[in-house]
């Protein structure tokens, strides 16, 4: 009997995958004993880089907004080490746009790789801040996040 094939591994994705750039600046706290960044580091980008465009499309109120995103699911896939002095490219794209979910998904370049050393996603489930339920996207946020929307 044979055994079922293994799924191929993902590969680096190149920058045209992605819609909006952010230059974020690695510090030397991000490294650890291996001499590399460390994974955790790498979820704290991809919020960085989102929600920093949010807060530019003026779609993204930290203080005072009613609606309010929250992760119910990431993952991210390493194919490069990064370290400390380099400075990373955020690339996001929106994989999916649902009624209340978004599934934004980011690649980490090296800056100016032209493949991805991470790539990973984060499903962000809006909610009314006070009830902490799902509510339809805002009108503004959902015109904002169709400029992110890429098909696979």
């Amino acid at each position: 009997m044979n055994a079922p094939a293994k799924p191929a591994r993902p590969a680096p994705e190149s920058r045209d995958g992605y819609r909006a750039f952010r230059t974020i600046t690695t510090r030397w706290m991000d490294n650890d004993m291996y001499g590399h960044v460390n994974n955790v580091v790498y979820y704290s980008w991809f919020d960085t880089a989102v929600n920093a465009w949010l807060i530019e499309q003026g779609v993204l109120d930290t203080q005072n907004g009613q609606v309010i995103g929250l992760v119910v699911e990431t993952q991210c896939l390493y194919f490069e080490s990064l370290a400390f002095p380099q400075n990373i490219e955020a690339g996001i794209r929106v994989a999916h746009l649902g009624s209340s979910s978004v599934r934004y998904e980011v690649g980490l370049f090296a800056e100016g790789a032209p493949k991805t050393a991470a790539r990973g996603h984060f499903v962000h489930v809006y909610v009314d801040r006070a009830t902490q339920r799902p509510v339809p996207l805002p009108a503004d946020l959902k015109r904002a996040l169709e400029k992110l929307v890429c098909p696979n």
